[in-house]
């Protein structure tokens, strides 16, 4: 494990959002509007200075304008992503019909709203983004990261992905989550070591191990689960199944 010491349990903060427009009204407002309600806002004017601001920042949602000087929203997400998978990302353009509207969609955005904005529409759109349950997802297979994530954000579901201890600890760290699904064997640990530092970082969350050696740690797995994990899935993985037992402990939690 890379903590020293014994976790404590992280008291809950504030939403956090991103704002990305180049019209810096549009800027002034949406952060005077979302900060009186109680969210944590951060504003940038193009995607060099937004991604400065992600480098060092988790963001649950970042509304992102698609039109912008140099690089625009749907390349700002694409390097987002990269750094955050969990966050959300809401684009927001004068031009929904157009086709780099439709690639934002189908890189994984998750809505589109038009200008110019109608709060009474943009505000409960943040509302649900930040109700949908959220995964963090640690394996070092980042083929199987991709494919799960997508398969996962295709349901609604706010993914993390991490691939090994310290990324999962950062992860941990930066912000809530419902269900974690652990690779048994992971780079600068083990999934056990994980489950101890969720459960007491995140008593509430729920945790599902995946293993693809079902003999080699079935007593790792049987100890792990007297420890609190909730559910066990072995590679390769049945996706009906542990979507069924996603489903489950989101709902339980």
């Amino acid at each position: 494990m890379t903590a020293t010491g014994d976790p404590k349990e992280i008291p809950l903060a504030p939403s956090r959002i991103l704002v990305v427009d180049d019209e810096p009204d549009i800027r002034a407002n949406l952060k005077d509007i979302l900060a009186d309600m109680g969210y944590d806002v951060d504003t940038a004017a193009n995607g060099d200075d937004a991604l400065a601001l992600v480098s060092g920042k988790a963001y649950d949602v970042a509304l992102l304008d698609l039109k912008m000087p140099g690089m625009d929203g749907l390349e700002l997400y694409r390097r987002i992503k990269k750094i955050h998978s969990a966050t959300i990302v809401i684009i927001v353009t004068a031009y929904t019909g157009g086709d780099t509207a439709r690639a934002a969609m189908a890189a994984g955005a998750w809505e589109i709203i038009s200008k110019p904005l109608d709060f009474s529409q943009l505000l409960p759109l943040i509302e649900k983004a930040l109700a949908q349950p959220t995964i963090i997802l640690v394996d070092d297979d980042a083929d199987l990261c991709d494919n799960l994530w997508s398969i996962l954000h295709d349901r609604r579901y706010r993914v993390g992905v991490a691939h090994d201890i310290a990324q999962a600890e950062a992860l941990i760290n930066e912000r809530d989550f419902n269900v974690a699904l652990i690779d048994m064997k992971l780079p600068g640990g083990s999934g056990s070591d994980l489950l101890k530092t969720i459960k007491a970082r995140r008593p509430d969350a729920r945790s599902i191990l995946i293993t693809g050696h079902r003999f080699e740690v079935d007593g790792a797995v049987g100890a792990a689960l007297q420890k609190g994990a909730d559910a066990v899935c072995y590679k390769p993985l049945d996706m009906d199944t542990l979507l069924s037992k996603v489903r489950d402990l989101t709902r339980s939690h």
